[in-house]
């Protein structure tokens, strides 16, 4: 996949009176959302208005665009959207002089904040907070973000990053939280499977943490970004397989010392048999984070021998930290990870339900959205 050329964003703010309405996807029910004139948010103690610069389409915005979401999606017609990057234009009134912030910072806002209050925050597991205060309204003219966010979880980005590059924080955080629990070290012998943006992001971030990265997939192109872009030592083509545990031996034999296996496997699928698969291609004593997230209601077969006598150990990662956040933006602003080559297009806002249509067939890793075209 080609990227299209993106010109450097310098600060944009309109100064003066903001407008009452603005345009918004509006999510009514699956498989209807509309574009359409909605109220500018009104901003209460805390919070500030966003104008949204760029934002990124994303698997789970697909998902929810087809199914809804228990979590993400629940007051109705529900703002829709949770990766961007924006100017500052409005804080609530009374914040003036305590903000972090200012009218025409250049910001980046993560889709959530801890409370830092409940029983997981002060275990220290922040991504699982009893209070998450979620977000969601990127794919609009403007959005508030809320008080709790405002405060723990949005960055300030310096002028020569572009827009684009800093909305890709929230991706690659959740990256950076899975490859943690996976504790992935120097010299690491890792497979990534699965090559949509998260496992492209997966590869180039593991690969900066010294390890040694196979990526797996069954599709030339994204095995080809992977080497490209993520820098990734080796690529298995599923498909010059004939069968699946044919396929494992071939892998296992190929690609890991001795045969004896992969020491790190990160399954960025989600679906049953490749978690199964997973375990397969995993070491004794190795680690395997189930990081893809199967339908609901779905069960795998694990060989209880394997898990005991091995010694393989599963984990699984949700979500993101304010922590992991901020190293992500830093990753993006150093220049040690440039997002670009995964953008295949940029479109006006108002498109946003043909850039998802192209991501869910195929057509597109990621699609930025813009408002200013």
């Amino acid at each position: 996949m080609s990227s299209p050329v993106l010109p450097h964003q310098q600060p944009v703010f309109e100064s003066g009176q903001l407008p009452s309405q603005m345009k918004a996807a509006l999510f009514y029910e699956p498989n209807d959302v509309r574009y359409e004139e909605t109220a500018v948010p009104t901003l209460g103690p805390g919070e500030i208005l966003i104008k949204v610069e760029s934002a990124l389409t994303c698997g789970t915005d697909v998902k929810c665009y087809r199914r809804g979401h228990p979590v993400l999606l629940k007051n109705f017609p529900s703002p829709f959207g949770h990766e961007f990057a924006g100017t500052v234009v409005k804080i609530y009134d009374d914040d003036e002089e305590t903000c972090r912030f200012q009218v025409g910072d250049r910001v980046v806002a993560a889709n959530s904040a801890p409370c830092y209050q409940c029983f997981y925050c002060r275990k220290g597991q922040t991504n699982l907070c009893d209070n998450l205060d979620l977000l969601n309204g990127a794919y609009a003219e403007y959005i508030r973000v809320p008080a709790q966010i405002a405060r723990y979880n949005t960055y300030a980005i310096p002028d020569y990053v572009p827009f684009e590059v800093a909305a890709f924080s929230e991706p690659l955080a959740v990256c950076l939280h899975g490859l943690e629990q996976a504790r992935v070290m120097p010299g690491d012998r890792v497979a990534v499977m699965g090559l949509g943006p998260i496992g492209q992001l997966m590869v180039r971030a593991a690969k900066l943490k010294g390890a040694h990265v196979t990526a797996i997939a069954r599709n030339a192109d994204k095995l080809a970004l992977a080497r490209n872009f993520g820098q990734a030592d080796a690529q298995v083509n599923l498909t010059e397989f004939a069968t699946e545990f044919e396929g494992d031996e071939a892998i296992r034999q190929q690609f890991t010392r001795e045969g004896r296996g992969f020491d790190v496997v990160i399954e960025a699928i989600g679906r049953p048999e490749t978690w199964e698969r997973a375990v397969r291609l995993v070491r004794k004593g190795g680690m395997v984070n189930l990081f893809g997230g199967c339908p609901g209601g779905s069960t795998v077969t694990l060989d209880t021998r394997r898990l005991h006598y091995d010694e393989v150990k599963l984990v699984s990662s949700f979500h993101h930290t304010p922590h992991h956040f901020k190293s992500a933006l830093e990753l993006l602003s150093t220049g040690k990870i440039d997002p670009r080559p995964l953008i295949t297009d940029i479109l006006p806002m108002s498109s946003f339900e043909t850039a998802l249509q192209r991501v869910e067939a195929g057509q597109a890793m990621k699609i930025v959205l813009k408002n200013t075209f």
